[in-house]
């Protein structure tokens, strides 16, 4: 397909910067020309030309589209569009040390959220190699005496599980979550230590062993409980700090 350039001439917007709009010009013709991935972008002088902006505007509104997984330069094509990656920017911008806590906890919860709800396709898809994956990550894993579960063993037996699902969304999301859970957990560790030891100390503190036996017995509306249970920790301390919040309404 060839990408004809028509006229997308910038009407300036002293609210919206230059480039924002530049980019937002490129994003409406990509729709609007009904591009798919792998056809061609036309050449910067061109493009630069029917939006009447200069080679650096066009440029760095390029770049943000290059970050997004957008477009990309090809040897002997130049530009073409390329389908992203549709977590590639939340990867970049999830970085725990320069997001507010209510954002962390919007983040944290939506974990818990998206892990009840796969149940369905875990179920779906569950098979008995799946099974003997699981118990092999189950018997390497590594409890501190509190009874919560090292980083590296949290993250291989919940990896696996949205590994299961066969939703490759669904399984990045979790490589984006996982430095929010491990920086929440060390940084309010104050507040998950009393809630897990309280668990422990009452046995009411579900761990993957309990969770790999319900779904050994194909056990959905257990293991969707035992879920439920086993993020506990998690839904206590998200009631407090949210409960805590100064932005609370």
């Amino acid at each position: 397909m060839n990408a004809s350039t028509p006229n997308l001439r910038i009407t300036h917007n002293n609210g919206v910067t230059l480039v924002d709009q530049v980019e937002e010009k490129l994003l409406d013709y990509f729709k609007s020309m009904d591009l798919q991935p792998g056809d061609a972008i036309p050449k910067e002088q061109d493009l630069a030309v029917s939006l009447g902006v200069g080679r650096g505007v066009l440029r760095e509104a390029l770049s943000r589209l290059r970050m997004l997984g957008l477009i990309e330069t090809r040897t002997r094509r130049g530009m073409i569009l390329t389908e992203p990656s549709l977590l590639g920017a939340m990867k970049r911008v999830v970085e725990p040390k320069i997001l507010g806590d209510d954002a962390l906890f919007d983040l944290l919860g939506f974990r818990v959220a998206l892990e009840i709800g796969i149940c369905d396709l875990i179920f779906n898809n569950l098979t008995d190699q799946h099974l003997e994956e699981l118990e092999t990550i189950v018997n390497r894993g590594v409890v501190y005496s509190y009874g919560e579960y090292t980083p590296v063993s949290e993250y291989e037996f919940h990896t696996k599980l949205y590994d299961i699902t066969g939703n490759k969304t669904i399984s990045e999301f979790q490589k984006v979550i996982r430095p929010v859970s491990v920086f929440l957990k060390d940084k309010f560790k104050d507040y998950f230590l009393p809630i897990n030891r309280e668990l422990e100390k009452t046995g009411k503190r579900i761990t993957h062993k309990d969770l790999l036996e319900l779904l050994k017995k194909r056990d959905k509306n257990g293991f969707r409980q035992a879920m439920v249970n086993h993020f506990a920790p998690y839904y206590s301390f998200l009631r407090k700090k949210k409960s805590a919040s100064p932005h609370k309404k």
